[in-house]
């Protein structure tokens, strides 16, 4: 079967006539003066979208974790009902902050500008003292609070962003900006995959139960490659039915047949490239191959019955309901399990301006005993010394009450001077709480830790030097921390 016909190249004549600019540059690496081209115009000069991996030692540095996972919750929880303890407030409850608001310059969302007061909202949860450290964690995590000693809770991160969508862009992709890459591709593109059959990258979408939650929609810009090659965006999980699109071959297509026709594309693909020097062309192909991969690796990998009725009993009867946060929590161990690099977990419904109280808690009770579970399964199997794993949202909420207050019920607004993450795993100091804020849970007062040094520390335990790790896109050297200064945060590290 001749899968070219003869004049198959002269279809690209006319695009070729006209010499793009990555064109000249490809062609002119050819011949006498490959060298001297070579070494004014850098690796890139030959069209290649990647640094070869003998230049990209720069960024290298020893690793402490092979591997991470982001427990992403959407809409932003409430430090103070959570680990940021601030007791002397209930004697305050109602108390007027308008006047105080003002002198702190305070940012106002469209929520509550119009308010015209700003009572004071002290939390209705009980905190209690757990671990070595005696570290504050609410009722509202009961079991989180039983790994206390393996657990680092940062108490002074800060964002630049009042509203979801650019605080949740800053987060996750390092920029309020549409069209940067996300942290989970940086990872991707820095340190490779460490299994062919499955992606770098792969993002998990959890259900929330409660029926109550106001859900902040998110986009694909979160997990995206933005300017890094397309193979290094998140592969999207599905909560149900297939986790990935045509999955199964169509019907009367066996798979050697399909073998013969992704070899046949590819043969075509490598003649474009040749052609017209596209690196999108390249990703494409690479695409379609892990995309045949998959086909065999993934229904292994999402087949959860195998797994022990002691898996089940850990992480709660939940995990057995595809889609769930347990679900989604065990499914990300047997993702780093197999090898892949970074597993993002996003579980919406906690952006709550009212019915704090009720909606907090139902969130609380979806997340609390599977993250508890995710820890332990990994300690047990000797993986958590090298599994990163990050737990928080984007920004956090106000001391005062957005709308009615009474002693049962209340919203909080938009923060971000400070709000509360916590970290484990991989080169994080457990049984310990880094930072600290005001009487009122509204500025740090020691040891701020910003999102770009939150990246920056990212990097640097996974093996990446923030400063080193960079992607050449319209004449800049882009990188996750930007150009501001970022810093390792060194209290946090065992």
């Amino acid at each position: 079967m001749t899968i070219l016909p003869p004049d198959w190249h002269d279809t690209f004549s006319s695009y070729n006539a006209a010499l793009t600019r990555r064109q000249f540059f490809r062609r002119s690496g050819t011949g006498l003066g490959v060298a001297a081209l070579a070494s004014l115009l850098g690796p890139r000069a030959l069209g290649a979208d990647e640094v070869p991996a003998a230049l990209a030692e720069p960024w290298r540095i020893a690793p402490k974790a092979k591997r991470a996972i982001y427990i992403s919750l959407i809409g932003a929880p409430s430090q103070l009902e959570l680990f940021d303890y601030k007791p002397h407030l209930e004697t305050r409850f109602k108390e007027d902050l308008k006047d105080w608001l003002k002198d702190q310059g305070e940012r106002l969302t469209g929520m509550t500008a119009r308010q015209t007061s700003f009572p004071l909202a002290p939390s209705r949860f009980k905190f209690a003292q757990h671990g070595k450290s005696g570290m504050w964690i609410s009722e509202l995590l009961p079991n989180i609070a039983r790994m206390a000693d393996d657990i680092c809770v940062i108490k002074s991160m800060q964002t630049d962003a009042i509203n979801h969508e650019p605080a949740n862009q800053l987060v996750y992709t390092g920029s309020m900006q549409n069209g940067k890459a996300s942290l989970g591709s940086w990872l991707a593109y820095g340190l490779g995959s460490m299994n062919r059959d499955l992606p770098a990258f792969v993002v998990l979408h959890a259900k929330h139960s409660s029926p109550f939650s106001n859900v902040q929609a998110i986009s694909a810009r979160l997990w995206g490659s933005g300017f890094l090659p397309g193979k290094h965006a998140g592969v999207s999980f599905r909560p149900s039915g297939d986790p990935v699109l045509y999955l199964n071959d169509t019907p009367g297509i066996p798979r050697e047949l399909r073998r013969e026709m992704l070899d046949g594309l590819e043969q075509l693909n490598r003649r474009s490239y040749e052609s017209l020097g596209d690196p999108d062309i390249q990703t494409r192909t690479q695409q379609y191959e892990m995309a045949f991969r998959m086909q065999a690796s993934i229904p292994e990998l999402a087949d959860l019955s195998k797994e022990p009725d002691s898996i089940y009993a850990l992480y709660g009867e939940e995990a057995r309901v595809r889609g769930t946060f347990a679900s989604s929590a065990l499914m990300a161990r047997r993702l780093v399990e197999r090898g892949v690099r970074f597993v993002q977990i996003f579980h919406r419904g906690w952006d709550q301006h009212g019915s704090l109280p009720r909606d907090i808690s139902a969130q609380c009770k979806d997340v609390d005993l599977a993250c508890y579970a995710l820890v332990q399964d990994l300690k047990q199997r000797g993986m958590l010394d090298d599994t990163l794993i990050i737990w928080g949202g984007e920004f956090g909420r106000t001391v005062y009450c957005q709308g009615a207050l009474t002693e049962t019920n209340y919203g909080r607004d938009h923060h971000p001077r400070c709000f509360s993450i916590w970290m484990a795993g991989g080169g994080i100091k457990g049984g310990t709480v880094h930072g600290e804020t005001d009487e009122m849970s509204y500025n740090v007062v020691r040891d701020p830790v910003h999102i770009r040094d939150l990246h920056a520390t990212i990097l640097q335990l996974m093996g990446l030097h923030h400063e080193k790790l960079a992607f050449k896109f319209q004449g800049l050297d882009q990188r996750l921390t930007g150009v501001l200064p970022a810093k390792v945060v060194q209290g946090i590290l065992a």
